[in-house]
């Protein structure tokens, strides 16, 4: 499954590296485990990451999210609760430019079929986040984990 790209990637470089990407991430959990999915393209590459994507313009969070689960994923998802943001400072090394403002939410599948998009090498539920994972998101699970 490929997500929908609103613009090409030099539309998105010249907007993005002048202002912060609004996104959300999916902290979806299953008992005491979190959900992360390995990158294999678009920046992070070898890395867990927890899902997640840009905030559409007029598109409400809520519907982000949902959205996000379904193409990511595949997956409905049922948002227990907001969790915080994190500023991804370390975007700009890893891309060469700009760096996302992300909105968490802790959310819980309604269904475990899963079918993972072109950005996704493979899914895994983990205790605590393993040492490839995206920086900004490793000390959040960390703490939510505790």
């Amino acid at each position: 499954m490929n997500r929908k790209r609103p613009f090409t990637f030099e539309e998105f470089k010249s907007i993005y590296s002048k202002v912060p990407r609004l996104c959300v991430d999916l902290v979806i959990k299953n008992n005491d485990k979190v959900l992360l999915t390995l990158r294999q393209k678009n920046g992070y590459e070898g890395q867990w990451h927890l899902p997640g994507g840009t905030v559409m313009y007029r598109e409400s969070i809520n519907d982000a999210a949902k959205r996000i689960a379904d193409e990511e994923l595949g997956i409905r998802i049922k948002i227990e609760k907001f969790f915080g943001y994190l500023e991804y400072f370390s975007e700009e090394k890893e891309r060469g430019f700009g760096y996302t403002v992300s909105l968490v939410f802790v959310c819980k599948p309604e269904n475990d079929s899963f079918e993972l998009d072109d950005q996704v090498e493979r899914i895994q539920y983990f205790k605590t986040p393993p040492d490839n994972t995206i920086y900004e998101q490793k000390e959040l699970l960390s703490k939510l984990l505790e």
